[in-house]
């Protein structure tokens, strides 16, 4: 193989669910009584965008060119603030008594214990707002709740993952976060650039980002010293990755050396879009559906080819395993575990950090304690540590009246400022999304004595201006994971690497014509 250059998991929801009805209509399903979209702007993108060349001369150039003329980037469609819900930042001021808001979740054990620490913390400072957490369970009953229910049975606050971005962002049931960012004067630079950058998308921010994760490595240190590696060294390209397996095999200190998986919301989605940003190239046209709306995705390429052949030649070899789609991503840990035939090491979600290091501290696994799990970099093509952003953000409901959609504004200025985002980083495993977060205790004392928890923020501060370095933003982004994870769990089983991925882009490309076509 050449050099390349440079969740907790959720189960299946059909994010195309929220404009199902829409057809002919051009309204969302989310709520069938909104007024149509308005109409959006278009300008010209950044600079920064590399031209596609067609060969025609610049518009408003009559001059016959020397050279073949590149053209102008595709076009940014920007939509105007205005036409979108306004932010009464202020009208909390203004409110009598304290106002109760809503907020719906996603998180389960100790995730949802630092949120609900975090909330009485809030609530007892203050007298002016009242929050009423409800936990949903997951990320996809709660998304499944909201569709179903008419906007005045929402809550205030919702708290959204990644892949639905462009999907709420159409619904019309949403307040964009810029509005009250604008509204409050709120200094988005306090915040990493690329967490902000993640949720933005027609040139507006449409929600905060809270709970930052990405993929991150983990593996058993004891293994690595029986098969002679550093185990503060671990592997950060995709060559040093398959040595370090090769290694840990022909040690006998593990039955393999990786434990891949093919789920949507791991393997069978990060195999793509994670190490497409990470080699700087796009996953899908429209720098990755954030200039303008993708039409197409771009991943069946030779880069997409050899990575896919890279995972699966790692299998054929025997010195890597799939545990297929990883179902609540507890499989490919439960591998590392298994005293028969463990793997050494696996990719999974920085969020899991805190309860794997629970869960081997209360003696689950006999032999395997806390300090033995180690935590690198997502190895990648080329060897510089980069991610994309993943985990989930919070939204603004719509329609709430201007006393809740202030005491909400309130409380997510108060999850996101420096020593809540201090707290919350160092109970969970969760980048904080802020730098000055790391100067102030928990999280200080917690970088300083135990790095693992810090590398999921160090993948979200490396530099890029590269539009890849941003993850796809897709209307139908749930279910085009589902076609890449059918395709990696294929090529796991032996299928031709360019025919399946063909078959992906081929499903994914129809996926994103029919939603475009509703929309």
């Amino acid at each position: 193989m050449r050099t390349i250059s440079s969740r907790a998991s959720i189960a299946t929801v059909l994010v195309c669910g929220l404009v199902a009805a829409a057809c002919g209509s051009g309204k969302s399903a989310l709520d069938g009584d909104e007024d149509e979209p308005a109409p959006t702007t278009e300008i010209t993108a950044p600079s920064t965008e590399a031209p596609v060349d067609s060969g025609d001369p610049p518009p408003g150039d009559t001059t016959p060119p020397t050279e073949p003329a590149p053209t102008p980037a595709p076009t940014t469609t920007v939509a105007p603030l205005a036409d979108f819900p306004a932010c009464p930042a202020a009208a909390l001021d203004g409110a009598d008594g304290p106002v109760e808001i809503v907020f719906w979740h996603g998180m389960t054990n100790e995730l949802e214990d630092a949120l609900v620490g975090l909330t009485g913390d809030y609530n007892e400072r203050q007298d002016r707002v009242r929050v009423r957490l409800e936990n949903q369970t997951s990320y996809e009953s709660l998304i499944d709740k909201y569709i179903q229910s008419g906007q005045g049975s929402r809550p205030t606050l919702v708290q959204l993952p990644e892949y639905t971005l462009q999907s709420f962002a159409e619904s019309g049931t949403i307040v964009p976060m810029q509005a009250c960012v604008e509204a409050g004067d709120f200094d988005v630079g306090q915040l990493l650039p690329r967490t902000v950058e993640a949720y933005t998308f027609e040139g507006i921010q449409w929600a905060m980002p809270f709970n930052v994760s990405n993929p991150v490595l983990y593996f058993n240190r004891k293994m690595f010293e029986v098969a002679g590696l550093d185990p503060d060294d671990p592997p950060v390209s995709l060559e040093a990755l398959r040595a370090a397996s090769q290694a840990l095999v022909d040690s006998g200190a593990a039955s393999a050396g990786m434990v891949f998986d093919s789920g949507a919301d791991s393997g069978g989605a990060w195999f793509l879009e994670q190490w497409f940003g990470r080699a700087g190239e796009l996953y899908a046209d429209n720098g990755n559906g954030r200039l303008a709306p993708a039409t197409e995705v771009l991943f069946d390429n030779e880069l997409g080819v050899e990575l896919l052949t890279f995972v699966q030649q790692m299998v054929e070899d025997g010195i890597a395993v799939s545990v297929g789609d990883n179902p609540g991503g507890q499989d490919s840990f439960l591998k590392m575990a298994d005293p028969e035939t463990p793997g050494a090491m696996t990719i999974g979600t920085s969020a899991a950090l805190g309860t794997v290091i629970a869960a081997l501290g209360s003696g689950l696994v006999e032999g395997v304690g806390p300090d033995d799990i180690g935590v690198g970099p997502m190895p990648g093509p080329g060897d510089q540590p980069a991610a994309q952003v993943g985990g989930a953000s919070l939204w603004l409901v719509a329609d709430k009246g201007d006393a809740e959609t202030a005491a909400a504004w309130d409380f997510v200025q108060f999850l996101v400022d420096a020593q809540s985002q201090s707290t919350w980083a160092a109970a969970t495993g969760y980048a904080p999304v802020r730098a000055d977060a790391l100067e102030l205790d928990p999280l200080a004392t917690t970088y300083a004595e135990d790095a693992r928890f810090r590398v999921p923020y160090d993948q979200l501060t490396a530099e890029s201006e590269n539009p890849a370095a941003n993850g796809p933003v897709l209307g139908p982004q749930r279910e085009v994971r589902d076609a890449t994870a059918k395709a990696v769990a294929a090529i796991f089983g032996g299928a031709d690497v360019a025919t399946a991925l063909a078959q992906a882009a081929t499903d994914a490309n129809a996926l994103i014509r029919s939603y475009n076509d509703r929309n």
